[in-house]
């Protein structure tokens, strides 16, 4: 997993409403560290084709 500073931390929390709860927090952080994941694997070229992913599920092309 990803560090995270406070100061990223505490934007989350202010961004969220006034009721949100431990669930909404949890969910709001890992789509930041699985959208942040993503985007360091395509920087770093370890991305497949649609070809790739259409075979690699029996999907026609």
């Amino acid at each position: 997993m990803a560090a995270i500073s406070k100061e990223e931390a505490h934007k989350i929390i202010d961004r969220m409403p006034t009721n949100a709860t431990w669930d909404d927090l949890i969910h709001e952080i890992y789509v930041r560290e699985t959208i942040e994941r993503g985007l360091a694997e395509s920087n770093a070229g370890q991305t497949l084709s649609v070809k790739e992913i259409r075979a690699e599920y029996g999907l026609p092309e």
